[in-house]
């Protein structure tokens, strides 16, 4: 947001054809927003899923 603000000549640079700084920067962050979101799944079944489990079965043999 604050490049688009006080950096207009940097965002509005050609990359290629009609595509500028400002369109590759806003479709990355779509790109990094899926990037975390898919390591974060993997990292939560591989290290807190079991542990969630272990204390659910905990939980459910003291009942």
């Amino acid at each position: 947001m604050l490049l688009c603000n006080y950096a207009d000549d940097f965002m509005d640079t050609k990359v290629v054809g009609n595509i500028n700084v400002a369109l590759v920067l806003g479709l990355a962050q779509f790109l990094t927003t899926f990037l975390i979101a898919w390591w974060y799944a993997r990292y939560s079944a591989a290290k807190l899923d079991p542990k969630a489990a272990a204390i659910k079965s905990r939980m459910e043999d003291g009942a």
